[in-house]
């Protein structure tokens, strides 16, 4: 099993942290993983992407064109990503800032209310955990478990009295994740 996953949004929307957590949770799950963010300079409000990789065999390169998953959360990532999904892939997008709605038909396309649920949540932090939620529940590539330990290895030691609330907030994304 190979996924390649692009994760894409605004600067400050936590899209390299979610990625970051993805990657260890396959790293806890004995995976083979790659992780590459990709930012441009003005880093909150600018646009901001991370390519992962999880594997069960050796990733050779970090670098790849066509993604089996996307996870996209403004408008002009959709537009710079839709066309890289390979035929049969996903596409997950919250539709909060989303003018143009995609328009492919050959491949699976979802979406998430991430904004919405993580104020309904009354914490707007949680907002990349549930968008993390809808991803887990549509391509579950690694165990709960293992998202927990990656959470605890990926966030500050400081900030572990959070990991209850960032597991609830990828439950409410699990649960609320729509097909389009």
């Amino acid at each position: 099993m190979t996924e390649e996953i692009i994760i894409a949004g605004f600067g400050g929307q936590g899209v390299l942290s979610m990625g970051k957590i993805l990657a260890y949770s396959g790293i806890m799950q004995d995976k083979e993983v790659s992780w590459m963010p990709s930012y441009g300079p003005e880093m909150r409000g600018g646009t901001a992407n991370v390519t992962v990789i999880v594997s069960d065999e050796r990733v050779c390169s970090p670098i790849i064109n066509a993604f089996d998953t996307a996870v996209i959360l403004n408008q002009q990532s959709l537009d710079k990503f839709e066309s890289k999904v390979k035929p049969g892939g996903v596409l997950i997008y919250d539709p909060n800032g989303i003018t143009h709605k995609p328009t492919r038909k050959d491949i699976s396309i979802y979406t998430i209310e991430g904004a919405q649920l993580a104020s309904d949540m009354g914490n707007a932090k949680v907002f990349n955990m549930v968008i993390l939620g809808a991803l887990l529940k549509v391509k579950p590539i690694v165990e709960m478990t293992n998202v927990e330990k990656g959470l605890e290895h990926s966030l500050p030691e400081r900030a572990h009295k959070l990991i209850p609330l960032n597991m609830k907030a990828i439950q409410v994304g699990m649960d609320n994740v729509k097909v389009e």
